[in-house]
C-alpha cells in the first residue's frame, strides 16, 4: 500500500441477504485481494458493516464487489460513506 497521504476509506452498511450466507468471509477475501485494509461485521439489524481503506481503485472495485457479494446473497442496498483513513489498521479480517 502506499502513503497515508494516498489513502482514501469508505464505511460500508450493505442490506438484504447478506448475513448467514458467508458474505463477510467473500468480502475479506475481495479486499485482501485488492490489498486493502479494514473490517467488516455483523451488525444487529441483519445488516453487514465494513469500513475499507485503500487507493481509490481498489475501493471502487470492492464497492463493485460488495454490490454482488457471494452468489447466495441478495443485496438490497449498498450506503458508502467518506471517512478519514485510520493509519493503525493492518489486514483485513472479520469484527465480531
Amino acid at each position: 500500500m502506499g502513503e497515508m497521504a494516498d489513502q482514501k476509506a469508505i464505511t460500508v452498511t450493505v442490506t438484504g441477504r447478506v448475513q448467514g450466507i458467508g458474505y463477510r468471509y467473500a468480502v475479506v477475501h475481495a479486499a485482501q485481494e485488492l490489498g486493502l485494509v479494514g473490517w467488516v461485521w455483523n451488525a444487529p439489524d441483519g445488516s453487514v458493516k465494513a469500513f475499507a481503506q485503500g487507493d481509490e481503485p481498489a475501493l471502487g472495485q470492492l464497492i463493485t464487489f460488495l454490490r454482488q457479494g457471494p452468489r447466495s446473497a441478495r443485496v438490497r442496498s449498498v450506503e458508502i460513506l467518506s471517512v478519514d483513513p485510520d493509519a493503525s489498521l493492518h489486514g483485513f479480517a472479520v469484527r465480531f
